[in-house]
């Protein structure tokens, strides 16, 4: 952390700049980087965009920055790889134009000789292109680097306004690994319960039981912690479905899947019990349908979703039932107005049959008289 500050302090002062520590998920596993959203909010983009890791070598990585998440999701994982970045490391990142960082690393397992050199090194790639200090002055720091490492005291560290750092508002939280990495209160607040780094180590495995209120509630997934992949709404509606069940729906999930999949299968899960209870009798079957078969994938990979299969196939009854009584109301019109149709005929027919009737006894009645006239008619002298 010394020397991160000691590189930050000579980055160009126009130019943000925030430092970031790396915990094992950062660059193992799930691959995602917060950056902390005060940081984000004031220097970056409100839209998702791409946003390019300048490496030490001059490399330049596309990464994709999530604006709602305030972090680095795609190619990050390709720098953190290529930079072969280790928990523990701290990163510089200074921001050079909108879309581009700069990045500077300070590893936690160099030792003392090659934590000087890098140090120096890291100094003069990033004054010289700046030009931010005079020749003279850069050499007079890099000749004082050595004592001021040795003599510094580490001072908590803000991740994206350090002059407005103040002892009252930093919290210094010990991670896992011993290591020490710092936050502002006052950004914990704006993200909730969401500590900077994001996706985090689990301390222990908690049983539900120990849950007593909403804020001892973690979502852990492979012994992290990835709360901070879903948005405290979300948090709060799982906790409540994981309270109706009396246990976390996730917890028989197949071992090894990814942390984002994970997520998505969670909020996807919330999403179809919001949508159950706002179902309607005429919602649609296909919509039924649908969020059956999505329960059933979501089973098949351990997630405890029996509840909402037993109340959609409950609801899917009684709609059937419904449609069922409209269906047969419609056929019952039809087949009344069929009636209808066929007496219309009848009575048409019967009417039909009464004046043939009539007709037939009358010519009965003169069928004589009409034989003679046709016989008198027939021999009549010409």
């Amino acid at each position: 952390m010394i020397r991160a500050k000691d590189i930050q302090a000579n980055l160009a002062p126009e130019f943000p700049s925030i430092i970031k520590h790396m915990v094992p998920s950062n660059v193992t596993g799930g691959f995602c980087l917060n950056l902390g959203r005060k940081f984000c909010d004031a220097h970056l983009q409100e839209e998702d965009t791409t946003i390019f890791l300048e490496g030490e070598g001059g490399k330049s990585y596309p990464t994709k920055y999530l604006a709602r998440r305030s972090g680095l999701s795609g190619g990050w994982r390709c720098f953190a790889i290529d930079h072969n970045l280790k928990g523990g490391d701290i990163v510089v990142f200074h921001l050079v134009n909108p879309t581009t960082f700069k990045v500077y690393i300070a590893r936690v397992n160099c030792s003392q000789n090659e934590n000087g050199a890098l140090g120096l090194l890291k100094l003069e790639a990033c004054v010289k292109p700046m030009n931010c200090i005079s020749d003279a002055v850069h050499v007079e720091s890099l000749s004082k680097g050595g004592e001021e490492m040795k003599n510094q005291v580490l001072k908590p560290l803000l991740l994206d306004n350090p002059e407005e750092n103040s002892e009252k508002n930093m919290v210094i939280h010990v991670t896992d690994l011993g290591t020490r990495s710092v936050h502002s209160e006052n950004e914990s607040e704006d993200l909730g319960f969401e500590i900077t780094d994001g996706i985090r180590l689990s301390e222990s495995v908690v049983d539900f039981k120990e849950v007593k209120s909403f804020n001892d509630f973690d979502i852990l997934v492979n012994g992290l912690v990835i709360n901070c992949e879903l948005s405290k709404r979300l948090q709060i509606k799982y906790y409540e479905l994981c309270c109706s069940q009396k246990s976390f729906l996730h917890e028989h999930l197949l071992d090894g899947l990814n942390c984002k999949l994970v997520a998505g299968m969670l909020a996807e899960t919330i999403n179809i019990a919001d949508a159950i209870r706002a179902s309607k009798l005429t919602t649609s079957q296909n919509d039924f349908a649908t969020w059956e078969n999505t329960l059933k994938s979501f089973q098949g990979l351990g997630m405890n979703v029996g509840f909402l299969l037993a109340r959609l196939g409950r609801l899917v009854t009684l709609s059937d039932k419904s449609k069922r009584v409209k269906v047969a109301t419609l056929e019952r019109f039809n087949a009344e107005m069929e009636r209808r149709s066929l007496e219309a005929k009848l009575l048409e027919v019967n009417e039909t049959m009464n004046r043939l009737d009539f007709e037939i006894e009358t010519l009965q009645m003169n069928s004589e008289n009409l034989g003679r006239v046709f016989e008198k008619m027939a021999t009549a002298h010409w």
